[in-house]
């Protein structure tokens, strides 16, 4: 196979990949805002007694007493603490993913401007300066983080 074709599949994978990387962040903040607005203090309360009442109604003071309540409180509270730390660092991933991507992108215009660049006898074209709208790829990248 020509390493032209080798780069053509590995630039389509990347895309996939970033593709699907985004439509993951996408869904997962749409279930995490669904997942938080379904718990109002209604309900909490209403899971809070539940949970109480079969507590008392399954092991009134046998081995599953107070204190392995509280141990296993505590496992599942260290569960979802990690899981969070998980989904932060996903997130984090995906927007170095995208500074990268912005980086690249950045250079590959930089080298095409290279490559069309003036015959020595004429002046050097004025440059634009930068919109202000527009944001960097390190900005981007930061403020992709950072929400």
């Amino acid at each position: 196979m020509k390493f032209e074709a080798l780069q053509r599949r590995v630039r389509r994978a990347e895309a996939v990949v970033q593709v699907r990387g985004e439509e993951t962040t996408q869904r997962w903040d749409a279930l995490n805002q669904a997942w938080r607005s379904a718990w109002t203090p209604g309900r909490i309360v209403v899971v809070g007694l539940a949970g109480g009442f079969l507590a008392g109604k399954l092991e009134p003071g046998g081995a599953f007493s107070g204190a392995r309540w509280l141990q296993m409180i505590g496992s599942v509270s260290g569960l979802v603490a990690s899981a969070q730390a998980s989904v932060a660092s996903f997130a984090a991933a995906a927007a170095g993913m995208a500074a990268a991507q912005a980086s690249d992108a950045a250079d590959e215009a930089e080298q095409a401007a290279d490559e069309t660049a003036e015959p020595a006898g004429a002046e050097p074209a004025p440059t634009r300066p930068r919109n202000a709208a527009q944001p960097g790829p390190a900005e981007a990248a930061t403020e992709l983080s950072e929400s």
